[in-house]
């Protein structure tokens, strides 16, 4: 009894080839103005729809043709490492060989590149965990107030360990997989705009940001606080040279990125997922600091919303555009990938 009701349990199982991972919704997954959900369901398409029990958004969709799952984690790190772990000890699903694939917007460095850029990550870097001093109380031979939660100094030296009972400080994807995955879009267009002009245009003095929208390869920096300014923006780009040993580029800053490593890092402990297989995308729906002449409350102001982003409908699509080429190339040459993760050497045989 016991060995068949575990056939019967393998059988009931919904195989699952990719799984997409968006943040948020703001409403229907369908029909209305679409978060970064709602274009992979209408456009890959994912129409089933699935019960995602433990998680923010309370339903998966599902496309059983591409066997892609995609999910809506809900926004924050607590969120995604919550919706993540769920998925993960779901019954319903195998993943062991699955390929995860975030695809989200973000803000990005104007030293980096441009609004409706997407950028595939080569690594993530925490920007929430660290000691802060008040910007009033900052030594005055301190570049920012923010040192290792492990330190005392912004600099200290040597690095502490990435990974420590003090936490999580940066996490390096499988750089063969990120490789294939940018060298697989580079090439693709994406849409330039008479706004996405206009906003750049403001960026007087930032070559990378006045340039047109592309596909480029920077690193994310994860924090739960929504920062902007010159002057953070200068501490971005100091903590992810700091943490990768200065072979790090801060390109796009976004939430929820570290709480997906975490959960996968420690689910793949226990063999259910394999780490190997993460892409992290993210398109620029702001600038991270606002334009000459303008200060960062005056930004602050002007985003404050979901949908009020300077670049955020562009964003969301080149979310989509880019990283379906990626999630179809997987699902449809299963007989490739399923063994073999692509821009790694096959395994030699004994």
């Amino acid at each position: 009894m016991v060995a068949g009701g575990a056939v019967a349990a393998r059988a009931e199982q919904i195989p699952v080839r990719v799984v997409v991972v968006t943040t948020f919704e703001i409403g229907k997954d369908t029909g209305d103005t679409p978060g970064e959900f709602q274009t992979w369901v209408e456009k890959l398409p994912l129409r089933q729809e699935l019960p995602a029990p433990g998680t923010w958004h309370g339903v998966m969709r599902y496309n059983p043709d591409l066997q892609v799952l995609g999910i809506a984690s809900g926004e924050g790190p607590e969120h995604m490492a919550s919706a993540i772990t769920a998925l993960v000890l779901d019954p319903r699903f195998d993943l062991r060989r699955a390929y995860f694939v975030l695809a989200g917007i973000a803000g990005i460095d104007p030293n980096f590149g441009s609004v409706g850029g997407a950028v595939w990550a080569p690594r993530i870097v925490n920007g929430g965990l660290a000691h802060a001093v008040d910007a009033r109380e900052i030594p005055s031979d301190w570049p920012d107030g923010y040192t290792p939660v492990q330190g005392s100094t912004p600099t200290d030296s040597p690095v502490p360990p990435l990974h420590s009972l003090s936490g999580d400080m940066e996490y390096t994807l499988n750089p063969a997989l990120v490789a294939w995955a940018y060298n697989l879009t580079r090439s693709v267009t994406l849409p330039d705009t008479p706004a996405l002009k206009a906003i750049r245009a403001r960026y007087v003095g930032y070559p990378q940001a006045q340039k047109p929208p592309a596909v480029l390869l920077g690193d994310t920096l994860s924090s739960e606080t929504f920062w902007v300014g010159a002057r953070m923006n200068r501490w971005a780009e100091r903590w992810v040279g700091y943490w990768t040993g200065g072979k790090g580029t801060f390109a796009t800053t976004a939430e929820e990125d570290v709480g997906l490593m975490q959960a996968l890092t420690l689910q793949a402990q226990a063999g259910r997922v394999n780490p190997d297989r993460v892409l992290v995308l993210r398109t620029a729906s702001n600038f991270d600091m606002p334009p000459p002449g303008e200060t960062a409350a005056q930004l602050l102001k002007s985003e404050a919303s979901e949908g009020g982003y300077s670049g955020y409908l562009p964003a969301v699509a080149a979310a989509y555009q880019v990283g379906s080429v990626v999630v179809r190339e997987l699902a449809l040459h299963w007989d490739r990938y399923g063994e073999h993760t692509p821009g790694t050497p096959p395994a030699q045989g004994r």
